[in-house]
């Protein structure tokens, strides 16, 4: 029986998501513009609600393509906040347009949003070996600093944790407990 990460359970989605995605190191700018607003959507909420949607929230966000989002999007937000297959929060929803104005800035600014984002591990993972999910931080000097830039450049929804939660599941930083089986592999 393959050793996991505890916070992945028994659910068939989160053991998927925990086996194939959490922790590998994503470099496509349309992926991470993507997880930091499903990020920012589960603020306040369980991972797995946000799995459960996010099928949903790919569809009826264009398949998280910023350029489609930038434009003429303030249109869909009342449709969109009637559907439950989204989280239907106004400020989250509107949260998603403001960020693909800011995310395309960056991206003329970088030539890529990975770039930018890169840059605050140095280009590469930071691999951490925590025994226990107890020993996991909810934020650090990094994504301190990651959140205050992102929000001095008109992102919404990014606070320090967020942030984390979003370097761990873009595999910034490798947070699968020394004991996972993922650990090593990723």
């Amino acid at each position: 029986m393959k050793k996991r990460c505890a916070w992945c359970g028994t659910d068939p989605l989160y053991i998927k998501y925990h086996d194939e995605e959490w922790g590998v190191p994503a470099h496509d700018d349309r992926h991470l513009f993507e997880m930091i607003n499903l990020e920012g959507a589960q603020a306040g909420l369980s991972w797995i609600t946000i799995l459960k949607k996010r099928e949903n929230c790919n569809k009826l966000f264009d398949n998280f393509d910023a350029y489609k989002i930038s434009k003429n999007f303030e249109n869909k937000i009342e449709m969109l906040l009637q559907n439950p297959g989204i989280v239907r929060n106004k400020l989250k929803v509107n949260s998603v347009v403001t960020n693909a104005k800011a995310f395309l800035k960056i991206q003329k600014e970088f030539g890529t949003f990975d770039k930018y984002i890169w840059q605050f591990v140095g280009g590469k993972p930071i691999k951490n070996r925590f025994k226990t999910l107890s020993n996991l931080p909810t934020k650090t000097e990094i994504s301190d600093a990651m959140s205050k830039d992102l929000k001095k450049r008109g992102f919404k929804f990014v606070g320090s944790t967020i942030c984390y939660a979003f370097m761990q599941a873009t595999g910034m930083v490798n947070d699968h407990t020394s004991e996972c089986f993922r650990f090593k592999q990723v």
